[in-house]
């Protein structure tokens, strides 16, 4: 099947562009470790009588299961993680006893040093110099369903498009963010190809729509031929020998 050239590329970030595992993990302990010391501190300055320390009280285990029960009780924000931590934390800081006010800002605050620890990614060392090749020749566009502060990085400058999925109550693999993101690059989807590393968001949301799709594979088993238009990658390295195989067919 004769298939018209490729205008645009659309990438998922997380795991696709950088390794997101040590990173999620630093974060995740971070963020709460720092609201354990920082109030411990603010309450002690305070001459507040002794509640314990509030990781003790409440560990981080309680606050993944908040953000579960909430991710539950509120289905259309279950992929806008900001709004669900930061809910999360305000709870938790009410039940340990901060009045609400209170609980309302120390979230916010944890939430500042969450995204300052998040946005500390480490992209694979090809992708800045094949993102500037690329978007010479290609519209550039991302779509994520993490919540990573994407304008602070400067990897940011390589993308006409950037869509936080889970900001507009529509996650991956729903076809909105993508719909989306091809309007936005003014490209349709037989023109465009996205890139990502899981095949449940990112590659059956793309075909689905009819576009073609590279999958981060890594050393997942081969199974089953992939479909017409998926092309498996061991590595990002890889997306600029396809498409330049794809240019000569």
């Amino acid at each position: 099947m004769t298939r018209l050239p490729l205008q645009a590329l659309t990438f998922d970030l997380d795991d696709t562009l950088w390794d997101n595992r040590e990173v999620m993990t630093r974060t995740e302990q971070g963020h709460y470790a720092w609201l354990d010391d920082a109030l411990a501190e603010w309450l002690a300055e305070r001459g507040e009588p002794s509640r314990g320390r509030f990781a003790e009280r409440l560990p981080i285990t309680a606050y993944q299961q908040r953000r579960q029960e909430l991710a539950e009780r509120h289905p259309l924000r279950r992929g806008d993680f900001t709004w669900i931590r930061e809910h999360a934390l305000a709870s938790l800081l009410k039940e340990f006893g901060l009045p609400h006010e209170a609980a309302w800002h120390w979230a916010a605050r944890a939430m500042e040093h969450f995204h300052d620890l998040r946005v500390q990614v480490s992209p694979y060392p090809e992708v800045e110099p094949m993102l500037s090749e690329l978007g010479a020749r290609y519209r550039l566009g991302s779509i994520t369903n993490g919540n990573l502060a994407f304008d602070r990085l400067p990897l940011r400058r390589h993308f006409a498009v950037a869509i936080a999925a889970g900001e507009i109550h529509a996650p991956k693999p729903d076809p909105r963010p993508f719909l989306m993101a091809l309007a936005r690059l003014d490209t349709p989807p037989a023109r465009a190809m996205h890139v990502g590393d899981s095949w449940k968001e990112d590659i059956l949301p793309a075909i689905r729509l009819g576009m073609q799709a590279a999958w981060i594979a890594g050393d997942t088993p081969h199974g089953a031929p992939l479909p017409v238009g998926v092309h498996r990658l061991a590595h990002i390295r890889e997306l600029p020998a396809l498409l330049e195989k794809l240019g000569q067919q």
